[in-house]
């Protein structure tokens, strides 16, 4: 275990060198940030000695071995738009991001693993046929797309007039298609509990969680339907094992067979690509919280991109980049809990 967890150390120190190389590569094309920090008027004289100040005018290996000293320390520089250190700002829009991913997760797992195991054990029935279905059509849709036809549905309200309204039948099935659209589709809202620190929680209220509901269900739809689909795949994989038709055949009950014998291991993969998937997620929240504008790190990021604000994206790039590794490794924790026949270390068992 001390091996594994050492040897992941080393791997986050190297994927933290990759990401601060690359992201400084690219400061160049993103803009001036001067530019975007003074006025049209400021003469040229004044922007010269602001980049001179800012240490903009040195090579690109001076910059960043004055970036990598600071960062050992803590110090990752200071936002030029805001004005103070970038690691605070990224505090400040963190908990909004990390309480959208994780809305988003529960309901994945609420919804992908009664789905999928039912998909799985009546693969022919007409609600699987329509979960198949269904899947395809969400994984082919763009989460930005997602969000604005949530947005129409339930915040705007959208009016049915497809049957004849001078009929009663009619006229029930225009109101009862129809959405009044009363539900939050921007911010967080007001109605926040303070935890501690930076962090203002949404799940604390009913305000917060109504203004919670929209994004999440958009940012869910990602991945929803992948993992319906995977766990329908090893669900029917492990049906059809040995040991699930020798537990058939000595009479154990087929609701323990599906979801202690098959399920327990249908979820070893799951829970695999699930890790990477959950950091993929803390990426894709960009498009949901610019749609919402949810105030977190997705739509903070887009603005520093916007202003050149280049120790605010390199510290984005390095925060996502740790929840990515921390992530893995929670999830190859798990995993050797899980099933105690996988070492960690790589030795054979």
């Amino acid at each position: 275990m001390i091996a594994f967890l050492i040897k992941r150390l080393m791997h986050a120190i190297l994927v933290m060198f990759v990401i601060s190389v690359l992201a400084f590569a690219i400061q160049d094309n993103l803009g001036d940030p001067v530019q975007q920090m003074v006025g049209q008027s400021v003469p040229e004289s004044e922007r010269e000695a602001i980049r001179e100040r800012l240490g903009l005018n040195d090579p690109f290996l001076v910059q960043y071995v004055r970036f990598a000293k600071n960062a050992v320390q803590g110090d990752f520089g200071y936002s030029y738009f805001y004005r103070e250190p970038a690691l605070e700002v990224i505090a400040r829009h963190l908990p909004a991001t990390l309480e959208l991913v994780f809305a988003a997760t529960l309901i994945i797992v609420l919804l992908s693993v009664p789905i999928g195991v039912y998909s799985a054990i009546k693969p022919r029935s007409l609600f699987s046929r329509f979960f198949m279905g269904a899947s395809i059509i969400g994984i082919s849709i763009p989460v930005f797309l997602t969000a604005i036809v949530l947005i129409q549905i339930f915040a705007i309200g959208i009016t049915i007039n497809f049957f004849p309204p001078e009929t009663a039948w009619g006229a029930w099935l225009n109101s009862a298609l129809s959405t009044q659209g009363n539900m939050p589709s921007f911010g967080r809202g007001h109605d926040l509990v303070h935890v501690a620190g930076h962090w203002d929680t949404n799940l604390a209220t009913w305000d917060g969680i109504k203004h919670l509901v929209l994004p999440a269900i958009s940012l869910a739809s990602i991945m929803l339907p992948l993992f319906i689909r995977l766990i329908r795949a090893e669900m029917m994989e492990v049906l059809q094992s040995e040991y699930v038709k020798y537990a058939r055949a000595k009479g154990i009950s087929m609701r323990r067979v599906y979801f202690v014998h098959a399920l327990k291991n249908t979820m070893l993969p799951v829970i695999t690509v699930g890790g990477v998937q959950i950091g993929t997620m803390v990426a894709y929240t960009i498009l949901t919280e610019t749609v919402f504008q949810w105030p977190g790190m997705g739509l903070m990021f887009l603005d520093a991109i916007n202003r050149a604000d280049i120790p605010l994206i390199v510290s984005y790039l390095m925060i996502v980049g740790v929840i990515f590794v921390v992530t893995n490794t929670i999830v190859d924790l798990i995993y050797g809990f899980v099933n105690p026949t996988v070492k960690l270390t790589g030795k054979p068992a």
